[in-house]
């Protein structure tokens, strides 16, 4: 058995490394458009399995594939990534001072029986009151260029939220406990203690991995 994440992000590959698992990166290329009539929650789930799924046909027939995908979602409108510095300044102006939602699904295939899971993280985001300077500094770092919504969570000088309860590596790009848990369906356990490394990584008190890994929340 093999463990392949399918994903370029930088963050992902991180999150995934608290599993201290062997693992190898496969990046699946895809377009991201939208459907028509699409809901954000059909629109993750769909991309997170493309994702595993475009991946499958590279890897052996004993390996395990998880891919991702991750969305900020503003009541029903679903906020990509920016085209450019003023857009990003639109989408933090929108967000600002507003509490809106990141959904992150999983999907885990395995290749050997085509076996699929899948799983929905959804995190209420508030978004601290960031004066217009503050934006602008932030967008000229270029940090948002490639971020849904325009910001990263992690970002410690613009540090763009404020008193979250949810999870943390969701809001980040992949939600480790709901990872952990879904993989256990194949077998696959952790190699350390997910919820204790997650948190000394991102310097944040989780309150809700016991429930997910407890299967308790979604």
């Amino acid at each position: 058995m093999s463990l392949v994440l399918a994903s370029s992000s930088p963050r992902r590959k991180q999150l995934f490394g608290l599993g201290n698992w062997n693992f190898e990166v496969i990046v699946a290329d895809l377009d991201e458009s939208v459907l028509p009539g699409e809901t954000p929650r059909a629109y993750v789930l769909r991309l997170a399995q493309a994702k595993a799924l475009a991946v499958a046909p590279k890897v052996s027939g004993d390996s395990i594939i998880v891919g991702s995908d991750t969305s900020v979602i503003d009541g029903a409108e679903i906020l990509g990534k920016p085209t450019d510095a003023e857009d990003a300044a639109q989408m933090l102006r929108q967000l600002r001072g507003r509490t809106h939602q990141v959904f992150t699904a999983i999907a885990i295939y395995r290749a050997s029986d085509q076996k699929l899971a899948t799983d929905l993280c959804v995190t209420d985001v508030p978004m601290r009151d960031y004066t217009e300077a503050e934006l602008q500094a932030y967008i000229g770092t270029g940090d948002p260029l490639d971020k849904a919504g325009a910001y990263a969570i992690q970002h410690a000088e613009f540090n763009p939220v404020v008193e979250m309860q949810g999870c943390f590596a969701g809001v980040m790009g992949l939600p480790m406990c709901h990872v952990t848990r879904a993989l256990k369906a194949f077998g696959v356990q952790p190699n350390a203690d997910v919820p204790l490394g997650c948190q000394k990584l991102l310097k944040y008190e989780c309150l809700v991995s016991g429930a997910i890994l407890r299967g308790e929340m979604v």
